[in-house]
């Protein structure tokens, strides 16, 4: 590596010393070391020579290296989970299949063996190319358009995925069984007038059933990238799974406006912005329609906290009651 600057580093969300969490999660003493070993990989796994390692980041059992080469800024990716091995490799055909379909994704770099996903013991390797942008800014209108419109196009072609559903399927109970459930077990917290509106609207709800498919399941502003009103680049598909449309695209209204730390809602009136722009590629079928706005509420109610409240999750809810 030309460059021994140590590179920076930082946690991704958690509260604990980056230098701590680099040797005890990952078994490196300080950052020069963990710099020189992603050098040593990509030298020999993808051929890539390393002239600077920037930054360090880390989340969970996830290690992300930022790094200078010939051949510009590249990201590599590793992880010491060794359970969730298969579905990063899975993870990362995925990807490589979506900008094969011209969707903003960033792909993997196939290794000198044509790997996507490199495992080396208990560790598991993936590289990307940095692509320039900045995250979603909600207050844009513009940018929450797009959003809307790329969210509908992705799962366009994530129903079409030509790989197994079993890698990414979770339990299949009916949504009116989800919210029930989560009311009964997770919201004696609420208002006792609150958790009732849930559920009266709940019942009320169309008994018809819901298709699922293959969702990127964490669409928000951590993951979208943005040249002025341009999405350049929707990140990080660890969290996909099978689920039904109406409750992604909710759900992402709910928490568009999140990234790392402080999460807070956005207004109504960007969600109104996102789903116009969803609904401008894929109109809501009249049951999704009707589900939507349970979608959102329930969605909405688990991240309000018991006691205080600073991010304001309580009055989005009551807002979103009194839409209704």
């Amino acid at each position: 590596m030309a460059e021994s600057h140590a590179p920076v580093l930082e946690m991704l969300w958690e509260a604990h010393d980056a230098g701590d969490t680099l040797d005890r999660r990952f078994g490196f003493s300080d950052g020069e070391s963990a710099a020189r070993w992603v050098a040593d990989t990509l030298d020999e796994h993808w051929g890539v020579r390393v002239d600077s390692c920037e930054r360090i980041v880390m989340s969970g059992g996830n290690a992300l290296a930022w790094v200078g080469t010939p051949a510009g800024r590249l990201l590599a990716k590793w992880s010491v989970v060794p359970d969730r091995f298969p579905r990063l490799a899975a993870i990362a055909r995925l990807t490589r299949w979506l900008d094969g379909q011209g969707l903003p994704v960033s792909a993997p770099v196939p290794a000198r063996d044509g790997r996507l996903q490199v495992e080396l013991g208990q560790v598991s390797m993936g590289l990307q190319r940095v692509i320039a942008g900045e995250l979603l800014d909600t207050a844009d209108p513009a940018q929450v358009r797009a959003a809307g419109v790329l969210l509908a196009w992705l799962q366009d072609a994530l129903a079409a995925c030509p790989y197994p559903a079993s890698t990414y399927s979770v339990p299949a109970k009916p949504l009116a069984a989800r919210v029930i459930g989560w009311l009964d077990t997770c919201a004696e917290h609420l208002p006792a007038a609150v958790r009732d509106a849930l559920c009266g609207l709940v019942a009320a709800a169309p008994a018809d059933p819901l298709p699922r498919q293959l969702l990127h399941s964490d669409f928000r502003a951590a993951n979208i990238l943005c040249v002025g009103t341009e999405i350049v680049a929707v990140l990080d598909f660890e969290e996909a799974r099978q689920d039904h449309r109406v409750v992604e695209a909710a759900r992402s209204a709910v928490l568009l406006g999140t990234r790392y730390h402080d999460w807070g809602p956005v207004p109504v009136a960007v969600q109104a912005q996102f789903r116009a722009g969803f609904e401008s590629v894929r109109r809501l079928s009249p049951v999704e329609a009707a589900w939507w706005d349970i979608v959102v509420l329930w969605q909405t109610l688990t991240f309000v906290p018991p006691g205080a409240d600073p991010a304001n999750w309580g009055a989005s809810a009551l807002s979103q009651l009194d839409k209704g």
